[in-house]
């Protein structure tokens, strides 16, 4: 199967220049200004805008949260980033049983997405108590399963302490695979969550303020000091919400420290306020970190666009408003953690970002695409417009306007935290591996299509920027 792409503004990770993509089978095989090949399939993008496909390393499809199971599967997940123009997704397993090897749950998350998924995929593995086995075991996940990060959480009912983050960083560092780190610290969590329940203090808003900048702030500078110890071990801070982490972050990264960091949609366009809605609308946004005060979102923009924050992945974890969200209505403390967004990403991040010149072109690229695949281990497969690289490629229009709503998203959820945005620019063809998937608001593609993504090894960020 061959396609054409004709006519297009196409913007890669370096450039961006008028031109045609002409893709065999899986790959793109030539890019050039005037590409005069027979093609199966010939599109043509005039007036559009020609990306590679969006790469999403921060997702929670099928996770089970205490008796809650989140809205999107494989299937129905991975059919909304499609719509979105995500074209890969690392998804985040859950904790497994008590004392599980690191191998369970990689053949648990098999079972959930193979078969189902219809983007490509991968896992980061999951790290829920350290010993010697696990530490061990860390070796063959890497090499046999091509699996090359793994999370640890500071809260939660597998937090790790330092010593045990510490060691994990240490072993991972020399396997050349990445430690990415929920950061929260989870003394200062219960005391300030413990003592607003004490005083029936339960509305969602509650939740925000269980949850101090400062919380984060420390554990990301407690991570920082680690990983150097670690022997500079690469290090990944996941959700990044506040200007005071990002500081410290951007603090090690003139030091040259081996540190990396995320922040999600909803830390730049949503802020506290949306705790304070009626009608326990508020529930809608309880997540971790908490949605912050407003003037985090300049700040974050400001070290978006000085290279500080690398990536926007979406945290996406969806669970209904009229159903699991409610478990919360009289207690912020029983509301499951996570919002839904995963195919909402790249047209506001488009919207609000280029279209609004808070980033140019090739920095959006690099934002949502060709730097969560450097930092994961998937690039130049995945990431970027280039030859030999696999065909995932994404036509937005810039000229087209979409009011969000829930009713016009395919995610698997009742409700959106971005209902009524008006964005201007929206994806309107989505291919993988050469592949139309998705065209003018209707998903064509297969379940099961997707493909597992062996990952490669990443030793030094440093090296994988040149």
């Amino acid at each position: 199967m061959s396609v054409l792409i004709k006519n297009g503004t196409i913007a890669t990770s370096e450039e961006v220049f008028s031109g045609d993509i002409y893709i065999e089978d899986d790959l793109i095989t030539e890019i050039g200004f005037s590409v005069d090949k027979e093609a199966d399939n010939t599109i043509d993008a005039s007036g559009k805008i020609v990306i590679p496909g969006g790469v999403d390393v921060h997702t929670h499809l099928n996770l089970h949260q205490g008796k809650f199971v989140a809205a999107d599967d494989f299937y129905t997940g991975t059919v909304a980033a499609a719509c979105g123009g995500t074209t890969c997704i690392i998804d985040h397993m859950e904790f497994g049983p008590p004392d599980c090897n690191l191998k369970h749950q990689v053949d648990v998350y098999h079972g959930y997405a193979d078969n189902k998924a219809v983007i490509d995929y991968s896992f980061h593995g999951v790290i829920q108590h350290v010993d010697d086995s696990i530490i061990d075991e860390m070796k063959s996940i890497i090499e046999k399963e091509g699996i090359t990060s793994f999370k640890i959480y500071l809260t939660y009912d597998y937090k790790l302490d330092d010593e045990s983050s510490l060691r994990v960083m240490k072993r991972l560092g020399d396997l050349g695979a990445v430690t990415a780190i929920h950061c929260e610290n989870d003394g200062i969590l219960s005391y300030f969550k413990n003592r607003n329940l004490s005083r029936n203090l339960v509305s969602p808003i509650y939740h925000a303020l269980s949850r101090p900048e400062e919380a984060e702030a420390e554990a990301v500078s407690r991570m920082i000091t680690l990983s150097s110890l670690a022997d500079d071990a690469p290090i990944y801070i996941v959700h990044v919400s506040t200007g005071k982490a990002a500081r410290i972050i951007a603090k090690a990264r003139a030091q040259h420290r081996n540190v990396r960091a995320e922040t999600c949609p909803q830390y730049l366009f949503l802020d506290q306020e949306m705790y304070q809605q009626e009608n326990n609308e508020g529930l809608k946004y309880i997540m971790s970190p908490p949605l912050r005060e407003k003037y985090n979102q300049e700040l974050l923009w400001s070290y978006i666009k000085d290279g500080t924050i690398d990536v926007i992945g979406t945290d996406h974890c969806p669970f209904n408003f009229n159903n699991e969200k409610q478990a919360g209505k009289n207690d912020f403390s029983k509301c499951p953690n996570g919002a839904p967004g995963i195919e909402t990403r790249i047209p506001l991040l488009f919207s609000e970002g280029v279209m609004k010149k808070r980033i140019d072109l090739t920095e959006f690229v690099n934002i949502v695409s060709t730097n969560p695949a450097k930092v994961m281990g998937l690039y130049p497969q995945k990431g970027d417009i280039k030859v030999g690289s696999d065909a995932d490629v994404v036509i937005m229009d810039p000229n087209k306007k979409v009011t969000i709503s829930s009713n016009m998203l395919h995610e698997n959820v009742d409700y959106t935290c971005y209902e009524g945005f008006i964005v201007q620019g929206y994806p309107i063809v989505t291919l993988s591996r050469g592949e139309v998937i998705y065209e003018n608001g209707k998903f064509i593609g297969k379940k099961g299509r997707g493909k597992f993504i062996r990952r490669g090894k990443v030793n030094q960020f440093s090296n994988i920027w040149k």
